[in-house]
């Protein structure tokens, strides 16, 4: 199984023996499923070449830190955030200490600053240099900040000594960065995702749709799989892959991504309506191609679809239910105006007229509002009880939307426990 399908690596190698393990290392990753780039430190180069880490990767080897040609391109900020996981391996008893005073002298420790993803270390080191006090604080002080440690093993050592601080083999390694990702929050759960644009027809050869691509939607799908959901993901028309572990439904127009809601959500106890769900469509689908007339200008009646994150809002059955605000002004009145129409308990919202977080972009940053308590059915028949209507708002900066989707399964689990507990 692909267990980092989708997961974009950086893999930071520093100085040591051990950074001949880094090739195998790459393969692995890529084996896996992951898209790896790869940070080299200068003492990392004086052990293998960055032509053969580039020749593994298929990618560029990022090296410098004021590299103008990489600033001008992908910045290390852009990198940073393009990181699921930044992983460390070999990391050296030096890279440790940068990482633990929190150090921006190179490239690979200004990213590991940068970073609102995950941080993984795969020590290797001489066995004294390992045991050392001033090791250990480190490496005690870098845990304490959610950074993982992967390793080491005991055994023979290069310099002859035998014990602690060999690095881990690439295969373990590979299957320890892989179960970061396995939150297991939503484990035995079951959720159901809307997400793409609808298309409503006009003709059979011309629709209404929006821009949507889809992506934040099939972020959350993958991410929600990952936390051990069973997820069901009812997808309008996209390019995107399935993600792994999900079960998709694809359809066309609202009409039909309203039935396989209906068909899919019962018993569901999470909702996320991610869509861009077409608010109106044609009243009549004309039968053949509409012909270009001169001189007369045709007119499409419109109606209206039906709301299909309210009607599951509504439900006697009613699961979390989160919506999406795609807003270019007012974004957090609309979202709030929004979650106390549709009755929902979250809504994440975002300004699609921002450059680099719009419709097809690969990364987000959001408002997530939601409710003080969680809604029940009576609450949403009645329009919410007084606890409920008050809301909490947090903001999240830029980041890919597979990072910003864990973050924000994270959430909703929490919120789904807390529901569970007012039961």
């Amino acid at each position: 199984m692909n267990t980092l399908t989708n997961k974009r690596v950086l893999l930071g190698v520093t100085g040591g023996i051990a950074a001949y393990k880094s090739a195998d290392l790459v393969r692995r990753l890529q084996d896996a499923g992951a898209d790896v780039r790869v940070v080299m430190t200068r003492a990392a180069q004086e052990f293998i070449t960055p032509l053969t880490m580039q020749a593994l990767s298929g990618k560029p080897v990022h090296t410098e830190l004021l590299d103008t040609q990489a600033e001008a391109a992908m910045g290390h900020i852009e990198l940073a955030r393009w990181a699921d996981v930044i992983l460390v391996a070999p990391a050296s008893a030096d890279f440790i200490a940068k990482l633990s005073h929190g150090e921006g002298s190179d490239l690979l420790s200004t990213l590991c600053l940068a970073s609102k993803g995950l941080i993984a270390v795969a020590p290797a080191m001489n066995q004294a240099m390992w045991a050392s006090p001033a090791t250990q604080d480190n490496l005690a002080l870098i845990a304490k900040r959610a950074v993982h440690i992967i390793g080491p093993a005991a055994g023979s050592q290069a310099c002859g000594d035998v014990g602690m601080g060999r690095m881990l083999e690439p295969l373990a390694i590979c299957e320890a960065v892989a179960g970061l990702f396995q939150a297991g929050s939503m484990t035995g759960r079951k959720v159901v995702i809307t997400a793409g644009p609808t298309r409503e027809a006009i003709d059979p050869v011309r629709y209404i749709s929006n821009h949507s691509s889809g992506k934040m939607g099939y972020a959350l799908a993958q991410a929600m799989a990952e936390a051990g959901a069973h997820t069901i993901l009812v997808s309008g028309p996209t390019q995107l892959p399935v993600p792994e572990r999900v079960t998709r439904i694809n359809v066309e127009s609202a009409l039909e991504m309203a039935a396989q809601v209906e068909a899919s959500v019962e018993g569901a106890d999470v909702f996320i309506g991610a869509a861009a769900v077409a608010d109106y469509r044609p009243a009549n689908v004309a039968q053949q191609k509409l012909k270009k007339t001169e001189g007369m200008s045709n007119t499409i009646e419109l109606v209206e679809n039906p709301d299909i994150i309210r009607a599951v809002a509504e439900r006697a059955d009613r699961p979390i239910t989160v919506g999406f605000a795609a807003e270019t002004k007012d974004v957090q009145q609309y979202a709030a105006s929004k979650l106390h129409a549709k009755k929902l308990d979250m809504i994440i919202a975002n300004d699609v007229s921002q450059v680099g977080i719009g419709f097809n972009s690969d990364n987000n940053a959001v408002w997530v509002l939601r409710r003080k308590a969680p809604l029940n059915a009576h609450d949403a028949a009645s329009g919410g009880s007084e606890a409920s209507a008050a809301l909490l708002e947090e903001s999240i900066d830029q980041m890919s939307k597979a990072q910003l989707s864990r973050v924000l399964v994270t959430k909703i689990a929490d919120f789904f426990k807390q529901a569970e507990a007012v039961k």
